[in-house]
């Protein structure tokens, strides 16, 4: 994509999020320029496009201000209602075929959270795994035991305070990926037939782990830009014997939300009195689109009752399968024993090309353009969904991450447009997967993080023209 509709996009999203309002002027050209580190000339393409696009407008030698009149964002999804009561989980088919499409050639892959491999630090990577394979030797053929390697984890704890607290590097346990910390944790603190709150919807990932231990889902209401409803969380662990929560607090999976910082200290005072363990699934939390990376309510706790999981899979490469997480003082054994009962350890040369890559800055350079490149690409579909899908189509505004969640007219069935979707080739996540009972059957996620091509394009409007198609019958 070109530079200058990078540096339009991320303009016209301040202005969309309010932090330009109608009437007020925008950044000069030299100062944008100097900010975004790009030519005098890239910034005026750029203020061209949005001056084009009706966004802004130029005074004479008075520079370029926000229009009264700024193109209206698509309507946002209303908070989930999910009934008050405890299921079963049986999603596993449904999500096994969802891969299974995905890995048909040709198709393009708008199902699965995937990124494209652009995106990732390839090189970068390469050279520090070389440099480890040399620094290693015989040592890299060995296993790295729970809790997982000692470098990888102190550069973990080095960035532990963006996150809002300081780490220990003893404290953290090293996974494969952040489905087995997720794993870890949730076998850590409950078992068979206990009954887990988790938010609606909800990544169909957690429903898996849910119905292969055997676990209840209570599905809790949840808003498409602030999280779980607390409200309706507290009534929950009232009547309701909840051995814990699970709640993707930052970067939420499929709506994009990371949770005001005061209420994951809310969602973390409430869950302290009724002594509820809470796991919280930050996979996403570097991907931020904001200034600054928010807390993690983890950072709030003082009772040792939040389990903090993560992962490089999202933000550097999915491919090396590097997870982690801090489970406290309480949970600590009880995980390692897990790791070591279910996959003795992780596979030694990844954690070390990690660790290698964090300790140069490697992987702060990198985060800043990727998340710069997946804001531009979650403006893009956005658009294509407000330009090509039916009337009444309901889309989120992510504030991080690369999915969004789309609320189509309530007589679309997610399930037949994914099946004439696969016809054309294109992959879709229908909304179903995301909810242990048959809810949000007009509902799709789409994945932005492939680049931005005329191909991706193409997929957006045929699923829209399908869309509409659908709805006039």
């Amino acid at each position: 994509m070109e530079l200058y509709r990078q540096v339009a996009i991320e303009v016209k999203r301040l202005i969309e999020q309010g932090a330009l309002r109608a009437g007020e002027r925008v950044p000069s050209v030299r100062k944008l320029s100097r900010q975004q580190k790009v030519s005098v000339s890239t910034v005026l393409q750029a203020y061209l496009l949005l001056e084009n696009g009706g966004l802004i407008e130029a005074r004479p030698q008075s520079g370029y201000y926000v229009r009264t009149r700024a193109r209206a964002l698509p309507p946002e999804p209303v908070m989930s209602s999910p009934s008050g009561t405890a299921t079963s989980v049986e999603k596993g088919e449904l999500i096994v075929d969802l891969f299974k499409a995905e890995t048909t050639p040709g198709t393009v892959r708008l199902g699965c959270a995937y990124t494209g491999p652009s995106l990732f630090p390839v090189a970068g990577l390469n050279r520090a795994m070389v440099r480890v394979m040399k620094q290693l030797g015989d040592d890299a053929n060995s296993y790295e035991l729970p809790p997982g390697n000692l470098n990888l984890r102190r550069q973990i704890a080095r960035r532990s305070l963006e996150l809002g607290r300081s780490l220990d590097p003893n404290g953290i346990v090293i996974t494969v990926g952040g489905m087995e910390a997720l794993n870890l944790c949730l076998r850590a603190v409950a078992r068979a037939g206990d009954t887990v709150a988790i938010e609606s919807p909800t990544y169909f990932g957690i429903l898996q782990v849910l119905e292969s231990m055997g676990m209840k889902a209570l599905e809790i209401p949840t808003h498409p830009r602030e999280g779980i409803s607390l409200d309706a969380l507290a009534v929950a662990v009232r009547k309701n014997k909840i051995r814990a929560v699970i709640s993707m607090t930052n970067g939420h999976n499929p709506l994009g939300s990371y949770m005001p910082d005061e209420k994951k200290k809310q969602l973390v005072a409430l869950l302290a009195r009724v002594d509820v363990p809470l796991i919280e699934d930050d996979v996403y939390g570097d991907l931020y689109f904001g200034e600054r990376r928010p807390r993690t309510a983890w950072s709030y706790d003082r009772k040792g009752l939040v389990l903090l999981c993560s992962s490089f899979s999202k933000s550097l490469s999915p491919g090396y399968r590097v997870g982690w997480t801090v489970p406290g003082p309480r949970f600590q054994a009880r995980v390692e024993n897990l790791k070591f009962m279910s996959t003795i350890a992780t596979a030694t040369l990844p954690q070390a090309a990690v660790a290698e890559f964090l300790s140069d800055g490697g992987y702060e350079r990198h985060l800043r353009r990727i998340r710069r490149t997946l804001a531009t690409q979650v403006e893009l579909l956005t658009d294509g969904i407000q330009k090509h899908f039916p009337a009444g189509t309901r889309v989120t505004r992510p504030q991080g991450g690369f999915v969004v969640w789309v609320e189509m007219p309530r007589a679309l069935d997610a399930f037949e447009l994914r099946k004439r979707a696969l016809k054309e080739k294109i992959s879709i996540a229908p909304g179903p997967i995301f909810s242990a009972k048959e809810k949000y059957r007009n509902f799709i996620r789409l994945n932005c993080g492939l680049p931005w091509t005329s191909e991706v394009e193409r997929a957006v409007i045929t699923i829209g023209q399908l869309a509409r198609d659908m709805a006039k019958k």
